[in-house]
């Protein structure tokens, strides 16, 4: 018990976390990639069923690595443009031991804050997250019976996805031995 204890303190270490990104962003330098680290600051969060039965949430979060939403004028209103990251779906443990799915879908600051001034905006931030879960994951969500979760900004432990970019040039060579 001591040593897992020890492990848990050291995973959620600010510290440790730090170092740890910083040697995986070194490692994949060598491999001609860039990564940046997503940490998704608290929003808000939707429940919801996928496939009917299975309990299910969408953390809307942000991160300013993400674009910013633009508006082009048209015909009757504006259309929006709104870039996101989407973390793959983890399975945690709700209440009462019930395994519930979780997914963070990350905007700018930006439509956060459009979406806690307008009710419509944040209706339109909450079904682009839907779609982005249901078209990347290959999951069908309950729309009709989605909510926002009063209260509540963030459910489960945050978990920092990576953006991977190619590096100009490519990967250097291996060295020769």
């Amino acid at each position: 018990r001591a040593l897992f204890a020890e492990y848990v303190a050291e995973l959620t270490d600010p510290e440790q976390r730090r170092l740890y990104e910083e040697e995986v962003a070194a490692l994949e330098r060598e491999r001609g990639m860039e990564v940046r680290f997503v940490h998704p600051a608290a929003g808000y969060v939707l429940r919801t069923s996928q496939a009917g039965s299975r309990r299910c949430y969408l953390n809307v979060c942000s991160n300013p690595q993400v674009a910013v939403p633009q508006a082009r004028a048209e015909r009757g209103g504006q259309r929006w443009a709104l870039p996101y990251s989407l973390a793959p779906g983890r399975e945690e443990l709700g209440r009462g031991g019930r395994r519930c799915l979780i997914y963070d879908v990350v905007f700018h600051p930006a439509a956060l804050r459009l979406a806690a001034r307008s009710p419509r905006f944040r209706r339109l931030l909450s079904d682009t997250a839907l779609e982005a879960v249901e078209r990347h994951c290959a999951v069908q969500l309950d729309r009709a019976n989605a909510v926002v979760l009063r209260g509540t900004k963030y459910k489960g432990f945050p978990q920092a996805p990576v953006i991977r970019t190619p590096l100009p040039g490519g990967a250097p060579p291996p060295p020769a031995d």
